[in-house]
């Protein structure tokens, strides 16, 4: 039981880190230039893992990182940026937390994980809190920016599903190193066609990019591909609510914003919803214990094969 919820806890690093940039990029970078901060925030942290890894990819991975770089990072970072230009936060942040969803529905037929009841429970609690978190305003929502925070939504997700689905005996850190260095390339030719040369900051906005880069994108990736290897992408799914969640409690503790009692009681939720999803789930990653049950079967083999051997010396 220690080992499942220290699994939670490291897959928790990834949507608080991500939380956390929030106040950050608000504070602290250029907001004319997401493109660039996105660029800058996956290739070093791309560069820092492969430089820690030290191995380049081989036979498929060639084809597979590009792929789940483009899913994770390049497409994605994009269509997030046209959401968010197109819509409000809150409505933006409500389709992103149908994550869980989205994940457990890709994962039953790519990974044979089936969603229980629980599971259901925590993530009905989960998008309920989130909802009361964000809030829902009353102003027009832009088609197009439906479909782009969609489109980002199902990106994010089968590239989560498929990062899990082509796992091999390659580290976590090379296979990580690559998918970011593969997106950090498209996002800088994005954000150079679309925003020109990279923004100038100072030494606090060099050290929030760092900071970002090392933070929320390598510690906050490897943390997340750890937990969709060992757990169930849905239950993933649920820890990544936390994310919006941080994103407001660091909003009221750093950024002197208000907490209003339906966002608290929304947090509640999300945090519920946590162990309610958590309280009956089996990691996905196999056990030594697994390797036990085909033993008595080739012992019986080995036994018939004995006993025909005596039948054939027999006068």
């Amino acid at each position: 039981m220690e080992d499942k919820w220290r699994l939670v806890a490291i897959t928790a690093v990834a949507p608080i880190a991500w939380g956390a940039t929030y106040v950050v990029t608000r504070h602290l970078l250029p907001p004319d230039a997401p493109l660039w901060g996105a660029a800058l925030r996956a290739l070093p942290a791309g560069l820092l893992l492969w430089a820690i890894a030290r191995r380049r990819p081989r036979g498929s991975w060639w084809w597979r990182a590009p792929v789940l770089g483009l899913l994770n990072f390049g497409a994605f970072f994009v269509l997030v940026y046209l959401a968010a230009q197109l819509l409000p936060s809150s409505i933006a942040a409500s389709i992103m937390a149908l994550a869980p969803l989205a994940l457990a529905g890709i994962a039953w037929p790519l990974l044979s994980q089936r969603p229980t009841a629980r599971w259901a429970a925590g993530a009905v609690l989960g998008i309920a809190g989130v909802l009361l978190v964000v809030g829902l305003g009353a102003r027009a929502v832009s088609p197009a920016g439906v479909v782009a925070s969609v489109i980002a939504l199902l990106a994010s997700s089968l590239g989560a599903i498929l990062t899990t689905r082509w796992r091999d005996d390659s580290p976590l850190l090379a296979t990580t190193s690559w998918q970011l260095i593969a997106g950090g390339i498209a996002l800088v030719v994005a954000a150079a066609i679309v925003e020109g040369p990279p923004p100038r900051v100072d030494a606090i906005g060099v050290a929030a990019y760092a900071g970002i880069a090392v933070v929320a994108t390598a510690l906050a990736f490897v943390c997340w591909f750890t937990g969709l290897r060992h757990l169930p992408a849905g239950t993933v799914g649920i820890i990544g609510l936390l994310n919006p969640v941080t994103g407001v409690v660091l909003g009221v503790l750093v950024g002197g914003e208000s907490l209003a009692p339906l966002q608290a009681l929304g947090i509640a939720l999300v945090l519920v919803s946590l162990v309610v999803a958590r309280s009956r789930v089996t990691p996905t990653s196999p056990r030594r214990a697994s390797s036990s049950p085909p033993q008595p079967s080739a012992e019986r083999a080995g036994d018939e094969r004995s006993l025909a051997a005596r039948e054939r010396d027999a006068p």
